[in-house]
């Protein structure tokens, strides 16, 4: 995750104090959340997070970050609000930098006016970053504009779930029936018969289209449309709970034809994502663009080799190889970032060639701005034997840059074709034993259709947790190397991609879902 090294600011000065940042989280998909919010995650000492927020966004917090669960589901709430405010004011009056994390917009319907009056009482100061709110993203995602030049001039936000202490309701219906226009209410799935019926009673007419839209901008998202008339009882017969938005007016009518979130590829299906998590993006990001709903599940963390020192002596001679061999983008990194402690011209690096396995890994050598001059088109060790067996590379010196504990064809065979091999173990995998977004909760309460392996390591590893098999879940693999051992396992493949890196295998998923 990006800005992970970042220094906590623990460093302040004596006399510097705290702050309370109110962060919109959005209303559930990472794209849309701002920039500022991302920065304010990232800089944060402590989290205090709601329910609806998405937790992938606390991936973006430094490792040393406090992280609080507040959120609130029906009949557990953890805190109530007047500790939540006293909470956020308790860990800024320790001079921390508290970031409160409200789904949607804090101040739309978040109770974020309450909290902010709380922070000001206590003489702390705050900074409101507004979130994009379901109340407009919702209906965007479902084909529904909430607006159109030619069905209605203004739109209404109202709740439907208000104080329970007040005696009676705010909301004045008879206004919302004369006012008409769009109207979109938020959290109030639950109590919609008495809602709808309440508008009935006002004259709102019956065959009013209705829209509702559950779990809004993630890949969980659902659409269930009606009337007035019956979509309540609609909500009941297909088991329609919160979090939901509905929206009333006929521009639900234009979902016909702008639908489109909900009908990409792999729209619903529930994947894992078993990667690193800072590699864990690419693949999540390019699987959410097609639909799907990412579980990311780290299983391993990468760290420095056991002996950084043995590794760093290895790059200093690095200009005295024939050849370097990079056999991922984890090693070239691990490379690159000693060479130009050790070195500030990259010319160091001499006449020496270079060899890559896989398009990001050559890709990643070729951002350092050097040329990779052999790079096989299978992505495995064995083609990297293949073409040096063509060329021949008797007594050339060749320096292989890999992860701790790595098959060892690559040292075994080009050594028996005569080359001088030094292996530079660049870093090695361990597993991931925190689990700071609670994906291992969901997924057990959830289930999940697919779970991804990119390596031997990941099928290791997520084995090595031993969290109970969902039903149902099949398995896809970026290469034989990875289905081979998650065979040895016990494990049976379904998807397995043909070109083994990560395009091959979104590609292999999509093709196995559409047919």
């Amino acid at each position: 995750m990006a800005n992970k090294t970042k220094s906590k600011s623990k460093s302040r000065s004596e006399g510097e104090s705290g702050k309370v940042y109110l962060v919109g989280a959005g209303p559930g998909d990472l794209g849309l959340v701002t920039l500022r919010a991302k920065e304010c995650i990232e800089q944060a000492d402590v989290i205090v997070h709601d329910h609806l927020a998405n937790p992938e966004m606390l991936g973006w917090a430094q490792d040393s970050a406090e992280i609080i669960y507040v959120g609130k589901r029906a009949g557990a709430n953890s805190l109530s609000q007047q500790e939540i405010n006293a909470l956020l004011i308790e860990k800024a009056g320790a001079r921390k930098q508290v970031v409160r994390l409200k789904g949607g917009d804090p101040f739309v319907f978040g109770r974020g006016a309450e909290e902010a009056k709380a922070i000001v009482d206590a003489g702390i100061g705050f900074e409101i970053v507004p979130g994009i709110t379901s109340a407009i993203a919702g209906p965007a995602y479902a084909g529904i504009p909430v607006t159109h030049r030619a069905e209605n001039s203004h739109v209404t936000f109202f709740t439907g779930h208000e104080d329970p202490a007040k005696t009676e309701s705010a909301i004045d219906y008879a206004a919302l029936a004369k006012l008409g226009g769009t109207q979109v209410m938020l959290m109030g799935v639950e109590r919609l018969e008495p809602i709808t019926r309440e508008m009935l009673k006002q004259g709102v007419r019956e065959d009013l289209p209705v829209a509702l839209v559950r779990w809004a901008t993630t890949g969980r998202q659902e659409t269930l449309t009606g009337t007035l008339q019956d979509i309540a009882q609609r909500a009941v017969d297909h088991g329609f709970e919160a979090p939901a938005v509905a929206v009333f007016g006929e521009v639900v009518a234009l979902r016909e034809s702008l639908n489109w979130y909900e009908k990409r590829p792999l729209s619903g299906k529930r994947i894992v994502v078993t990667r690193s998590r800072k590699q864990a993006g690419a693949l999540s990001g390019k699987l959410r663009a097609l639909g799907a709903h990412v579980f990311e599940l780290p299983t391993i963390r990468i760290e420095p080799p056991t002996d950084l020192r043995e590794f760093a002596e290895l790059v200093q001679d690095a200009h005295a190889y024939d050849w370097i061999v990079f056999t991922s983008a984890n090693g070239v990194e691990a490379f690159f970032e000693i060479f130009f402690k050790l070195f500030d011209d990259a010319r160091e690096i001499g006449g020496t060639r270079i060899a890559a396995i896989g398009p990001v890994t050559a890709q990643q050598v070729k951002d350092f701005h050097l040329h990779v001059d052999l790079q096989p088109d299978e992505f495995v060790a064995e083609a990297v034997v293949g073409e040096f067996r063509k060329q021949g590379v008797e007594n050339l010196r060749i320096l292989l840059v890999r992860a701790e504990k790595g098959r060892d064809v690559l040292p075994k065979q080009l050594s028996a074709l005569g080359a001088i091999v030094d292996e530079g173990f660049a870093y090695r995998t361990v597993p991931e034993t925190r689990d700071t977004t609670g994906a291992r909760g969901q997924l057990l309460e959830e289930g999940a259709d697919l779970i991804t392996f990119t390596s031997s390591s990941t099928v290791e590893h997520f084995l090595a947790l031993d969290l109970p098999w969902p039903k149902e879940m099949r398995v896809a693999s970026i290469g034989p190397i990875t289905s081979k051992t998650a065979r040895d396992r016990g494990l049976k493949i379904d998807v397995e991609a043909s070109c083994h890196d990560i395009d091959g295998l979104v590609q292999a998923i999509r093709d196995f879902f559409e047919r």
